[in-house]
């Protein structure tokens, strides 16, 4: 009879033994639409995990970098973590009341208003929303909208910061001829992850805060992927010393678990209805206080601070190295490396290339594509992101050691190298770059 390790087991269908992890991906494949973007990219049967590694069904073991799209501030399976979600379990509490008060609702709260700046904290309300991706985000600019009583909400994009910081879109004439209402809401997300890893500008913030304070738009900031730790700063407004009127938080606040919150100034008022039956959730709130305590208590976002500087600092010795990888750009542990093509210029986003920059759709995502499977033969875990899909995303925990970041950039070094080399026109030094080690 075969063995559980013999990859002859359970078949499709069948038992959870090795054979039948092993065909997992292909009974997916059947089974869930084409979206399923990471499952296509990133062939991996987890079927062990713990902080920064995952054991596959195949026994190959990586290091991870997408930390769940930065959902995972501890890594997996932290104890922390695991030990509160067991307490909630063992103690008999319900699971799920929604918006009934709860000893682990109060100190969730608890514990949230304290890693807040005073100008926040002292006058908040907490407001827990479906753990849907846009449904904190819908829920700000819902209750902006009430506040106001205006409806158009402005988002700060690639658009906005590269045309030079012209606050005069918060004008009531902007755009539109004289008349036209001022915003609802100005939404900022401080590192701009989706949109290819882009720090919004320090210095755009503080002045789109006070422009928005004289105009008397709340500023909302959505902390989604950038909280908790992951820049380097408890949250990520805080490098540029604001403090928004309305905080979207999610994905690393339920501790790996799915919860969403917003947090907003009391004056903004009460929004008129709820949203999400699944707000939170008791398990998720007991996973997220664990680890917002965890994260404060130890300190984790300098030694994010510190651990990205050297990870930031690697990777662009690669940008010195070879013509292959154009700029690298982040914040803390959230990490950008875009890929160009011989023929194009870094910063190509769906906005068009640089004025005389000639591009060939599609070649430098191909490039990042081929940075990532190579990657993953190297066992490594990374994802791709930008509107082109030409910038590798690197999302490692916060409690990534100094021997895995080691490891981590020298994987990514050689995955680089090896895509370099087989390019066509690869190796050739250019722009005072070095050659291949």
């Amino acid at each position: 009879m075969a063995g559980p390790g013999s990859g002859t087991g359970p078949g499709p269908g069948t038992g959870p033994g090795a054979g039948g992890r092993r065909s997992a991906p292909r009974r997916q494949a059947a089974r869930e639409p084409a979206a399923r973007t990471y499952a296509r990219a990133l062939p991996v049967v987890p079927v062990r995990a713990r902080g920064l590694t995952i054991e596959g069904a195949d026994g190959r073991r990586y290091l991870d970098c997408v930390s769940g799209a930065g959902t995972l501030a501890l890594g997996h399976n932290h104890p922390v973590v695991l030990d509160a979600i067991r307490a909630v379990l063992d103690s008999g509490a319900p699971l799920h009341v929604m918006d009934l008060t709860t000893p682990v609702e109060d100190a969730f709260v608890t514990e949230l208003l304290c890693t807040l700046p005073p100008g926040l904290a002292d006058r908040a309300r907490v407001r827990f929303c479906g753990p849907a991706g846009t449904a904190p985000v819908d829920a700000a600019v819902a209750l902006a909208r009430a506040a106001t009583g205006r409806t158009r909400v402005v988002t700060v994009t690639d658009a906005v910061t590269d045309a030079g910081a012209d606050e005069t879109f918060l004008d009531d004439d902007h755009g539109g001829g004289p008349g036209r209402e001022r915003p609802a809401g100005l939404l900022l997300e401080p590192v701009r992850s989706e949109a290819g890893v882009r720090p919004v500008p320090d210095g755009l913030v503080r002045r789109l805060r006070a422009r928005a304070a004289d105009r008397a738009v709340p500023l909302i900031v959505d902390e989604t992927g950038t909280g908790v730790g992951r820049t380097g700063a408890y949250w990520a407004f805080e490098y540029s010393g604001v403090t928004p009127d309305v905080l979207v938080l999610a994905k690393a606040i339920g501790g790996s678990l799915p919860l969403a919150v917003v947090v907003h100034r009391e004056d903004l008022g009460e929004p008129d209805r709820t949203a999400g039956a699944f707000r939170g959730n008791q398990l998720a709130l007991a996973a997220g206080a664990a680890t917002l305590a965890h994260v404060r208590e130890h300190r984790l976002a300098e030694h994010a601070a510190t651990l990205g500087g050297r990870m930031l600092t690697g990777l662009r010795a690669l940008a010195a190295e070879f013509t292959c990888v154009g700029d690298v750009r982040g914040r803390g542990l959230m990490a950008g490396v875009e890929l160009v093509a011989p023929d194009t210029a870094p910063d190509v986003t769906a906005h068009g290339a640089r004025p005389g920059t000639a591009v060939r759709p599609g070649t430098a995502a191909h490039l990042a594509t081929a940075v990532r499977r190579e990657c993953l033969r190297r066992g490594l875990i990374v994802d791709v992101t930008g509107p082109c899909a030409n910038v590798v995303r690197l999302l490692p925990p916060l409690i990534v050691t100094e021997e895995q970041m080691s490891a981590v950039l020298d994987r990514l070094a050689d995955a680089v190298r090896a895509v370099d080399r087989d390019r066509p026109g690869g190796s050739v030094p250019l722009r005072g770059k070095r050659g291949p080690r």
